[in-house]
C-alpha cells in the first residue's frame, strides 16, 4: 500500500486571502485540508469556503499563544498576557509561563473547548485538531486537548513532530532544524498518552515540514515528496495564501512566502501524484475510516 498524505492548511480563517487560496487549492486538487482558527478574523468565511467545498478535511486549530481567546478572559487567567484580554503575544513568553508551571491545564481544555464549540455550532465537524505553533507538543498541553478531543467525538490529533527521514533533507535555518530535534525527544512521551496509545484517539506517523516552515518553497517541496517513504501516514504542514492588504494587519511572520507555498503546492503536487507509487492524498477524517 502507498504512502498516504494529508496536506493541511494551517490558518484557516486568520484572512479572506488565505481562506481563497485554500478553497482554490482543494479544488485543483492539491490541498486535502485545513484548520480553522476560532479566533480568526475571517472565520465565517472561512466556514462559507468550507461548506461549498464539503470533500475538504476541516480541524480546528487551537490557539493558545496570539490573538484573542473564545472564552472569556477571567475564566482562564492562566493563559491570558499581561494586557489582561488577549493570549500572551509569542511562543517565547508562552513555552515559558509553561515550564514555570504557570498553565492551568484545566483552563487549557476550558478555551479548546470553546473552541471547538464555536466550529461545532458553525456546523463544522472537525476531522481533528491541532495547535497553532505546535504547543500541544509539551505534555502538559497535549493531555487537556486529548481528552477534549475525545470528549467531543474528534477521532485524531496532529503527530507535532518531525520525522527522521524528513528532518536529514536538511530544510531550513539551522537553528529551526536543531530546535525541531531537541522539541523532538518529547515524541516518547506524547506517543505514551493513553488516548493515543490506545487508539482513542488517532495520530500519523509525523508531520513534514515543519523544519521547512517560512521555506517551503518549490524545490523544497520537491524534495520532500521524492524522499517520501513507500508507506504509512505523513501530515504535510503547509500555510499557503494571497499577502495582501488583509494579512498586513495581521501578526504572522509568514507574509510573502504564503503566495510562494501556494504556488508550490500547484506546480509540485500534479508532478508526485504523476510518479510511480505515488502517495494517495487523504484528510484526518480518512484515518477512523
Amino acid at each position: 500500500m502507498p504512502a498516504q498524505i494529508i496536506l493541511n492548511a494551517d490558518d484557516f480563517g486568520l484572512t479572506h486571502g488565505i481562506n481563497r487560496a485554500i478553497g482554490e487549492l482543494h479544488s485543483a486538487g492539491v490541498l486535502t485540508s485545513a484548520t480553522l482558527m476560532a479566533n480568526g478574523a475571517a472565520f465565517d468565511d472561512a466556514v462559507e469556503i468550507a461548506r461549498a467545498h464539503p470533500a475538504l478535511g476541516v480541524g480546528c486549530h487551537i490557539v493558545l499563544t496570539d490573538g484573542a481567546p473564545v472564552s472569556p478572559p477571567g475564566s482562564i487567567r492562566s493563559l491570558i498576557g499581561a494586557d489582561g484580554i488577549n493570549f500572551r503575544p509569542s511562543l517565547v513568553d508562552f513555552v515559558q509561563a509553561l515550564l514555570l508551571g504557570r498553565i492551568n491545564e484545566e483552563e487549557v481544555a476550558r478555551e479548546a473547548l470553546a473552541q471547538i464549540e464555536k466550529l461545532q455550532g458553525a456546523g463544522i465537524h472537525p476531522t481533528h485538531i491541532d495547535t497553532h505553533k505546535h504547543t500541544h507538543l509539551f505534555p502538559s498541553i497535549a493531555r487537556p486537548l486529548l481528552q477534549v478531543a475525545e470528549h467531543c467525538g474528534i477521532r485524531a490529533i496532529r503527530n507535532p513532530f518531525e520525522p527522521e527521514w524528513s528532518l536529514a533533507l536538511n530544510h531550513g535555518g539551522r537553528a529551526r532544524r536543531l530546535a525541531v530535534r531537541l522539541v523532538g525527544l518529547l515524541r516518547p512521551r506524547f506517543e505514551a498518552h493513553a488516548r493515543i496509545r490506545d487508539r482513542r484517539v488517532l495520530t500519523t506517523d509525523g508531520t513534514v515540514a515543519i523544519s521547512a516552515t517560512g521555506q517551503l518553497n518549490a524545490a523544497t517541496l520537491g524534495e520532500i515528496l521524492r524522499a517520501l517513504p513507500l508507506s504509512g501516514i505523513y501530515e504535510l504542514c503547509c500555510h499557503p495564501g494571497y499577502n495582501d492588504g488583509e494579512l498586513d494587519r495581521v501578526a504572522t511572520r509568514l507574509r510573502a512566502h504564503r503566495e510562494v507555498e501556494r504556488e508550490a503546492l500547484l506546480a509540485e503536487l500534479p508532478r508526485a501524484l504523476g510518479a510511480v507509487n505515488s502517495p494517495s492524498l487523504d484528510h484526518y477524517g480518512s484515518l477512523a475510516e
